[in-house]
């Protein structure tokens, strides 16, 4: 059975002694794959495959010719392209849909001798905090089988929490890679948007996802992202800027000052481990001699309204080329063009996903356009406007990932505006496309994993992994 190993670095080291082949490795997380599959963390295993070219890496590292991931054995999020395999975003309106191109970032860790072994199960579309509204299931928690795993990227998270693969890359577009790292005990980073393609990722909100790694170390997250950022011809919002040697540059850091959200402490919203855990890794700063001072955040309250309205409006644009005309799932019952649309769409969504399509077109509707979209779209500029302003006079803001640790599955559906609400601390780097990093703090009473979360201003990735590694070492 393979271990769970803390970074990549432990792995190499391992091979290049001959305590393991990136072979062994595979089969390790395979046999781990096929005692978890209670978790649903999997929408496909691409096994044979893997077994394939992890021999053919290791053949690699044989001759020195391997890359930068050889030995990484990673898996990829259901709404992450990759050619000739399926793709399903976890919907059946995408049944059988298989990718004829890859996703730029799939390339990119191929091109490093990464292995990638299977595609995970997400909420539906990656619309959700818990993926319940998978069209496969419900991922579970590894930690406790009756608590959610966090969404939208709950599958890649526990494929990684389980030991079933190394490391995994899901998306983040209100905090999809954040909170189900935290609710899993794991690194999960968001990186400034416009950093990593967006080429191949099927698109929910386009002016919010970016891809995100999952890790057990920052070292692994920082080398992942130098791999997939980096501009890219077939994505025209990445920004021009240069990508450094995020992993070898990781050092540490000297004195900060960081603000954090005194609405996090006094909120009755958040869970008070989740409070107390704030507290003491505060504490811990001040005697590190850190600066850390609260600070009110008078937009708090608009945050989750402005991202589910944009976020809304977005997915309902974004979605409307799943017709069942194309490709996909199609209606058996449509007798004509009309009923071909209505039923195959009716059928193949799921209920989250059309709630968030038709409050999408609501909004843009011709009546409530100026009333709530243009609105929204104003309200967006002032939070990135204040959040500037904070990360000019501070390095850092230092918040919870999550109002609460993982909740019980089942909990949320009878209310989404209650499930939209545990974004609340997320969807602050979703709507200014802040880099932001969650990282686990141990884990509360009932041994549920916890997380903080740290965001710094645009493209500032190397001084937020410098003190992410750094924090994790309080």
């Amino acid at each position: 059975m393979t271990k769970s190993y803390a970074s990549l670095h432990e792995i190499k080291s391992e091979i290049a002694i001959g305590k393991t082949t990136v072979e062994k490795l595979v089969k390790g997380y395979l046999a781990k794959i096929a005692s978890n599959t209670h978790l649903n963390a999997f929408n496909e295993v691409f096994g044979d495959e893997a077994l394939a070219n992890a021999k053919q890496v290791d053949a690699r590292i044989k001759q020195g010719t391997a890359g930068r991931l050889a030995g990484m054995v990673i898996a990829i999020k259901d709404n992450i392209c990759y050619k000739g395999h399926k793709v399903n975003a976890s919907s059946k309106i995408l049944e059988g849909f298989t990718s004829v191109y890859s996703s730029t970032v799939v390339e990119r860790l191929l091109a490093e001798d990464a292995v990638i072994i299977g595609r995970c199960n997400c909420d539906e579309f990656a619309m959700g905090a818990s993926n319940e509204n998978s069209y496969f299931g419900p991922v579970k928690n590894h930690a406790d089988q009756t608590k959610v795993a966090g969404g939208s990227s709950g599958g890649s998270a526990v494929a990684v929490q389980a030991g079933m693969c190394h490391a995994a890359l899901g998306t983040d577009t209100g905090g999809s890679v954040r909170q189900p790292a935290s609710f899993c005990g794991l690194v999960g980073l968001k990186p400034t948007y416009g950093r990593i393609s967006r080429h191949g990722i099927i698109a929910y909100a386009s002016s919010f996802d970016q891809v995100g790694p999952i890790t057990r170390s920052v070292e692994d997250a920082a080398l992942l992202l130098e791999i997939m950022a980096g501009t890219d011809a077939y994505d025209s919002t990445l920004a021009n800027v240069e990508v450094p040697s995020f992993s070898n540059n990781i050092k540490k850091p000297g004195l900060k000052k960081i603000a954090y959200l005194q609405e996090a402490l006094s909120s009755p919203g958040v869970n008070a481990e989740v409070k107390d855990t704030l507290v003491k890794y505060i504490d811990k700063l001040r005697a590190e001699g850190h600066t850390v001072k609260p600070i009110a955040f008078e937009l708090l309250e608009y945050l989750v309204p402005t991202y589910y309205i944009l976020a809304m409006a977005e997915a309902s644009s974004n979605l409307s080329r799943y017709d069942g005309v194309h490709y996909g799932y199609r209606s058996p019952n449509a007798v004509d063009l009309l009923s071909t649309y209505k039923k195959s769409r009716s059928e193949g969504f799921g209920k989250e996903v059309k709630r968030r399509i038709m409050l999408g077109t609501f909004v843009l509707s011709a009546g409530y356009y100026d009333a709530y979209f243009a609105k929204a779209q104003k309200v967006r500029r002032l939070i990135r406007e204040k959040t500037e302003e904070i990360l000019k006079e501070y390095d850092f803001i230092l918040i919870p990932t999550a109002p609460e640790p993982a909740f019980n599955l089942g909990k949320k559906e009878k209310d989404p505006v209650v499930t939209y609400l545990s974004d609340i601390f997320t969807v602050q780097a979703s709507l200014t496309g802040a880099p932001a990093i969650s990282l686990p703090t141990g884990n509360n009473s009932k041994g549920l994993p916890l997380g903080l979360q740290l965001l710094t201003k645009h493209f500032g990735e190397q001084e937020l992994l410098n003190f992410a590694k750094y924090f994790l070492e309080l």
